[in-house]
């Protein structure tokens, strides 16, 4: 079955174009002109990856990001004219998976897309994944622990997911990068570890658990608690 991509675009040639490039590579489209319609089509919750514009009329992109992260892990892609760096760091944090600007070349575009999609939770999430007291559920992106909420950011919940989905299975630093930043992360590795921090920090310390455990020289896993 083809994935479904939802185009949140007002420049309406930009959105045509781009409709008629992923329909020829075998995708099924949609497509809004304005913030508050794209909101409404993703939260019915049928789409595999949504192309989402910064400026838009009526809802900006950033607040349909910010709206759709409360209950989606679904990628979404951000397009815009701004190359700049705090728009670029703003849409990452608001839970946005990628960011390109305008004008593009379609082949970036459409790697970009397979990428997304290719790392997404939602491509092999299935049910609920556990260890332990909690429990993580990618369908509707929450995370439990002993029933209790945890509110986790996009990139944190990203990781704890890659976690869960290997439990047991002890994940180099590198592996980990790859698979929760992407591909093309340009970064240091040391931010693995500041994320595990964070994680340890709002799941083992604060329940008193030891679930993610260093492996040092190696990397992380999680594990049930013995």
């Amino acid at each position: 079955m083809s994935s479904k991509i939802l185009i949140i675009e007002d420049e309406e040639k930009i959105a045509r174009f781009v409709e008629l490039e992923l329909s020829y590579e075998g995708y099924s489209v949609t497509k809004a002109f304005d913030g508050r319609t794209g909101l409404e089509l993703a939260e019915t919750g049928q789409f595999d990856l949504i192309l989402l514009d910064i400026m838009l009329p009526q809802l900006s992109g950033m607040e349909v990001l910010r709206r759709i992260r409360r209950t989606s892990s679904v990628p979404v892609i951000m397009l815009t004219a701004r190359d700049s760096v705090v728009d670029k760091v703003s849409g990452l944090d608001s839970g946005a998976n990628d960011y390109i600007t305008k004008p593009f070349a379609i082949e970036e575009l459409l790697a970009r897309i397979r990428n997304a999609l290719r790392n997404s939770p939602l491509e092999s999430s299935g049910g609920t994944l556990t260890a332990g007291g909690l429990v993580l559920d990618p369908n509707r992106y929450s995370v439990t622990m002993k029933g209790k909420p945890i509110d986790l950011t996009k990139r944190e919940f990203d990781l704890l997911h890659y976690l869960l989905k290997n439990k047991g299975i002890v994940l180099s630093r590198e592996a980990l990068l790859e698979n929760v930043w992407g591909y093309d992360y340009a970064g240091d590795t040391n931010v693995v570890d500041v994320y595990i921090r964070f994680l340890r920090g709002k799941i083992d310390e604060l329940y008193d658990v030891k679930l993610i455990h260093t492996v040092r020289g190696v990397g992380y896993v999680i594990k049930d608690q013995n």
